[in-house]
């Protein structure tokens, strides 16, 4: 325990000796400036979502979009031609209503990913980094050669970032590999900038990105979330953790990286307009089914990375057998989980399976809520035995529910089109 602290004294005090000139806003006994949802360089907003559309319609980066830049490192992918799309819509808590981007995303400061990820970066913030497919840079041992952790370890990526007196952001992420650093002082190898990594990007297919303002009590909140779904990080290593600030923050931090038993699913309230579902991976149930059953048995229409094995649509009657924990114990009731194949955006369809479509989005279809659900976890796996543990079944992640009129009706547009069949399998 006594060298335990001392590594911890030596991290922060060295830490704090490198950012000693941006660590203090406003002089001399001035607190630490808490980092936010930026939604370009700096302009403040309490949450945004930006949803990244496949090149199959919106190839590149559009329109006078400018000169594409690597300003977190990297090397621009020069073969991969028009094969990757970083055209964007996005909404924000103070604009809810789904809108078009201008330039590349995440490539410069004028767009959310961009700027949240820059006050970061360029920063001074604790944070920890998480991603089950950082294909081995940084390398974690549990991920093995291939740096892809699936093994019932959280299907989950983002970055968690605080100050001294705890008060943060969330960025959930679905891009594989990105972001793999969190710090300009510890910089990647494989490059970190969207659109500038050696290692699989998937930029040729939909992404999403959400950020939510934190207060203590909520980054306490996410991190126990997080611990909850067992999501893949090591607290240990520079590149993608600085931990530090209130003690019961840095504690919980220190207990990511692990695979936990917890069958709890949990439920915070994160704000007025936004609620935090932390599905365990040891709850071997299908995860859109769960969300609709602790959401009141609402419907809902889901578009992920549908892919094999596929989960098809269900209606409320729809036997599920793969139903266990509280969900049976309590005998909770599902609505239907419709599987969205297409998509409209600007009068183009836009495919929303996988080969198209990574993001991990939804909305509710019953009830009087305006509800827009963006995930973690895919409708893969199975709704009756055997192998009730089958792939997104036996996984940890997060939802994020976003109860906002403006951005459900956007949505509810977005993923307007074709659906998939229910099935009983």
């Amino acid at each position: 325990m006594a060298m335990r602290r001392a590594v911890t004294m030596w991290r922060k005090l060295s830490w704090a000796l490198l950012g000693v000139g941006t660590l203090l806003i406003g002089g001399a006994g001035g607190a630490v400036e808490a980092p936010v949802p930026l939604v370009a360089k700096d302009k403040k907003v309490d949450w945004w979502f930006v949803y990244k559309f496949n090149s199959s319609n919106f190839k590149g980066c559009g329109p006078d979009s400018g000169a594409r830049t690597c300003p977190f490192g990297g090397v621009l992918n020069r073969k991969a031609g028009a094969n990757f799309s970083q055209q964007f819509a996005f909404a924000t808590s103070d604009s809810s209503k789904l809108a078009s981007g201008k330039g590349c995303l995440g490539m410069n400061t004028g767009d959310p990913v961009g700027a949240t990820f820059d006050q970061i970066y360029h920063g001074s913030p604790f944070f920890i980094i998480w991603n089950d497919q950082f294909y081995g840079d940084p390398k974690i041992k549990a991920c093995g050669r291939s740096g892809n952790c699936t093994d019932h370890w959280g299907h989950s990526k983002g970055m968690l970032a605080w100050n001294e007196q705890g008060d943060g952001l969330i960025m959930q992420v679905t891009t594989p590999s990105w972001p793999g650093a969190g710090s300009a002082r510890h910089p990647r190898k494989a490059g970190n900038t969207l659109g500038c990594v050696s290692t699989q990007n998937n930029l040729n297919n939909a992404q999403h990105f959400f950020a939510l303002k934190l207060d203590k009590s909520g980054v306490l909140a996410v991190l126990k979330a997080l611990v909850n779904a067992s999501v893949v990080t090591d607290p240990k290593n520079q590149q993608i953790a600085r931990l530090g600030g209130p003690a019961d923050i840095e504690a919980e931090a220190e207990k990511l990286g692990v695979k936990v038993k917890s069958e709890d699913i949990l439920v915070t309230k994160l704000s007025t307009d936004v609620t935090m579902i932390s599905k365990p991976s040891s709850l071997n149930v299908p995860p859109w089914q769960m969300l609709s059953a602790k959401l009141g048995g609402i419907s809902e229409r889901a578009a992920t990375w549908w892919a094999s094995p596929q989960i098809f649509s269900t209606t409320k009657t729809t036997i599920v057998r793969c139903w266990s924990g509280e969900l049976k114990a309590r005998n909770l009731k599902r609505g239907a989980v419709e599987i969205a194949k297409t998509g409209t955006w600007q009068k183009k369809t836009i495919g929303l399976i996988g080969g198209q479509n990574h993001a991990k989005v939804g909305v509710a279809k019953s009830g009087d809520r305006p509800l827009t659900i963006f995930g973690d976890l895919n409708q893969q796996g199975t709704i009756n035995p055997p192998k009730c543990e089958r792939s997104q079944n036996g996984r940890g992640g997060l939802f994020f529910i976003v109860e906002s009129k403006e951005l459900f009706d956007t949505m509810t547009d977005l993923l307007d089109g074709e659906r998939e069949p229910v099935r009983q399998k």
